[in-house]
C-alpha cells in the first residue's frame, strides 16, 4: 500500500477565504465552479492532458509545472488527510481516474496542500478546498483535462474536482471538493479522484462547521 501524505487545515478562523458558487449551489473553484465527474480510464498521457494557465496562486511557491509522472494501476494510492477535525483517508481511483488521481497525489507529494483550508462548506452538499488563495480563485497553475466516467454519480464520500462553469467536463486544478448528501445530483462533469476509504465522520464535522450563508465561507 502506497500511501500518499497530504495535510489539509479545515478553516475555523475569519481569516479563511471563500469561493463563489453559483446560484443553483453547486461546488466553486476557480471562480465559479462546479464539480466534474467520472468516465472511463483513457489511454492518453498525463503531459498530454495538461497544459499551464494563468491563474492566482497564494505565492511563487504553490505554482507548479504540470506533472508527468503517472501512477502504477496494479497499487493502491491513499491520500491522508489530516483537519482540524481530525483525520480522513481518501482511496484515489487510479482505474477510472488515472490521470486526475495522478495530479492530485502529484500535487499532495509536492506539499501543495499544506496548510490550506476547506474554503466553501455547503452543509449536505459538499465542502470544498485546495485553493492557495482561499478566495475560490486559485489553483496550481496548470490544468488537467479528463473526461469523467459516464456512469459517474456524486455520493456520499465522493471525492472530486471543482471547476468553472466555462471549463470543459473533467477540466481540474487543485480545488476539490467532497460529497457530503447522499447524492449530489449533479452531472458527470467532475473529474473524478476517489472516494473517502476512512473517516467519513470526520467530513460530516467539516459539514457542520459554521459558515456564512451568503457566501458559504467557514466562520
Amino acid at each position: 500500500l502506497l500511501v500518499v501524505l497530504l495535510t489539509a487545515l479545515a478553516c475555523a478562523l475569519s481569516a479563511c477565504g471563500g469561493g463563489d458558487g453559483d446560484d443553483d449551489g453547486t461546488p466553486a473553484a476557480d471562480g465559479t465552479t462546479t464539480p466534474p465527474a467520472t468516465t472511463a480510464a483513457t489511454t492518453e498521457s498525463l503531459a498530454s492532458a495538461c497544459e499551464e494557465v494563468d491563474e492566482a496562486a497564494a505565492d511563487e511557491g504553490r505554482r507548479l509545472p504540470c506533472p508527468t509522472d503517472e501512477l502504477d494501476p496494479s497499487k493502491t494510492y491513499t491520500a491522508v488527510m489530516r483537519t482540524s477535525e481530525g483525520t480522513l483517508e481518501i482511496e484515489l481511483d487510479v482505474a477510472r481516474a488515472p490521470l486526475t488521481a495522478a495530479s492530485f497525489a502529484y500535487l499532495a507529494r509536492r506539499g501543495f496542500f499544506d496548510g490550506l483550508t476547506f474554503h466553501r462548506i455547503v452543509p449536505g452538499f459538499v465542502v470544498q478546498g485546495g485553493d492557495p488563495t482561499g478566495t475560490g480563485m486559485g489553483g496550481p497553475g496548470y490544468q488537467v483535462v479528463e473526461a469523467p466516467p459516464e456512469d459517474l454519480r456524486y455520493q456520499r464520500g465522493v471525492v472530486a474536482m471543482a471547476k468553472t462553469g466555462q471549463d470543459p467536463a473533467g477540466t481540474s486544478g487543485s480545488q476539490f471538493f467532497i460529497v457530503t448528501g447522499d447524492d449530489a445530483g449533479l452531472p458527470p462533469d467532475y473529474a473524478l479522484v476517489g472516494r473517502v476509504s476512512k473517516g467519513m465522520d470526520v467530513v460530516e464535522r467539516l459539514d457542520r462547521l459554521p459558515n456564512d450563508p451568503a457566501d458559504n465561507r467557514p466562520l
